[in-house]
């Protein structure tokens, strides 16, 4: 197996997810730069409040070689980047929300993206965090309508408008009572976020907390939607 590693890392060197630097042979993810250095918020900026879920918490901004490496998560194929992803996500979920959730979940696609795609990031996303975690990801949502991309809307009341209605909870018996996790790729203004909380809620979830990889900064929030 060693000798396969280096035969495969001599023609197909690995890459850093992030900053696609070449990466040392057996190392598989992170370059040394980008495990101290990515955008990263401090204290208070890790929350991010928002309509019917009670927080949101990111562990990454959505700049630089995130957003590139996020972009092409979702937009070139990278699948096998969730298995970098998900322990991030999981180490801020240890952090923050040990001991608060008893359903971990994901905002699933539309069928006409998941088409084009051919994966629903967020659920692969799901996935590694809940490994990471040692918990079992379950699906409680279905994209009911396939709506314009949230990418090409400008302002908040714009992006809640085009995703209303625009999800259902798959079995009520799945989170009446329960205290739901719903992981997510970027957050920008919650929009998305809130809808498939209030969807659970309806259904009879007695929290919703949320989880993404990256949130947008106040900046960003007027120039990058996501």
């Amino acid at each position: 197996m060693g000798l396969l590693i280096r035969v495969l890392d001599l023609f197909f060197p690995p890459r850093c997810v992030f900053c696609c630097g070449f990466l040392p042979s057996g190392k598989q993810t992170l370059c040394a730069v980008c495990q101290d250095g990515l955008p990263a918020p401090e204290g208070q900026a890790v929350f991010q409040a928002g309509d019917f879920y009670s927080d949101c918490i990111s562990p990454l901004y959505y700049d630089g070689p995130v957003q590139g490496s996020i972009h092409r998560f979702k937009f070139e194929g990278k699948q096998f980047y969730h298995r970098t992803y998900g322990p991030i996500v999981a180490a801020c979920v240890t952090e923050h929300y040990a001991g608060r959730f008893d359903v971990l979940s994901w905002v699933p696609v539309g069928k006409k993206r998941l088409r084009e795609r051919g994966y629903d990031q967020a659920k692969l996303l799901a996935r590694s965090t809940a490994a990471a975690l040692g918990v079992t990801p379950i699906a409680t949502l279905t994209k009911a309508k396939d709506v314009a991309a949230q990418s090409s809307l400008g302002g908040k009341d714009q992006r809640k408008a085009n995703i209303s209605g625009a999800y259902q909870c798959l079995d009520p018996a799945l989170v009446v009572g329960k205290r739901v996790l719903l992981i997510d790729d970027v957050v920008t203004t919650g929009a998305t976020l809130s809808e498939s909380a209030r969807c659970l809620l309806m259904a009879g979830a007695e929290e919703v907390l949320c989880a993404t990889l990256a949130r947008t900064t106040v900046k960003e929030k007027t120039q990058v939607q996501v």
